[in-house]
């Protein structure tokens, strides 16, 4: 068994070129899934006076299941929009929270997959067997989590391919770096 502490490097580096590489590709790769409202400014306009806090909505909003048989609710599904709407915190983002806490996430999945791969492979294990466990570890970790976004919450398959797109490329990186530091 080989302890997670003695995994640190490709924990730590595989952190490090996963964020690096999410630096490109995310950018790269997702610039085109949001699109600009037709009117923003008659959008804005009628959301300003809500004084909206910040949070997730949706549209049509349904106390309970038992609404959805109710006339005047079908109604509303029928004639739309339909929708959800996740609301921020006012002001320019500040992207250093948010870098620090990717990082983290990063830091977090190499962790689990060094777990895994340290439970279940022993010391001197072939590169390609490392390789195989601590990418599919990852590629799952990054990848599989947006799949319910697409199925519940209408994110756009193309979206979400994309997503499995990055998760593939940053669990490639994760498992070449385990595999090339794994332990003899």
């Amino acid at each position: 068994m080989i302890t997670i502490l003695s995994l640190w490097l490709p924990i730590l580096l595989s952190a490090v070129i996963v964020f690096l590489a999410s630096m490109i590709v995310w950018p790269t790769l997702h610039r085109s899934d949001y699109k600009g409202l037709p009117d923003e400014k008659a959008a804005v306009k009628a959301l300003k006076p809500q004084n909206l806090q910040p949070g997730m909505y949706n549209i049509p909003n349904i106390p309970g299941r038992a609404d959805l048989k109710k006339p005047e609710v079908i109604k509303k599904f029928e004639e739309g929009p339909i929708g959800f709407l996740t609301v921020l915190p006012n002001g320019v983002p500040g992207m250093g929270k948010n870098l620090l806490l990717s990082f983290v996430y990063y830091l977090v999945i190499g962790i689990f997959a060094a777990y895994l791969a340290g439970r279940t492979l022993p010391a001197g294990a072939e590169f390609t067997t490392v390789f195989r466990l601590t990418g599919t570890v990852a590629w799952l970790a990054y990848g599989m989590a947006i799949i319910p976004e697409a199925i519940w919450f209408g994110r756009p398959w193309k979206a979400v391919g994309k997503t499995l797109i990055d998760a593939l490329i940053y669990g490639l990186l994760t498992a070449g770096l385990f595999g090339w530091l794994w332990p003899n």
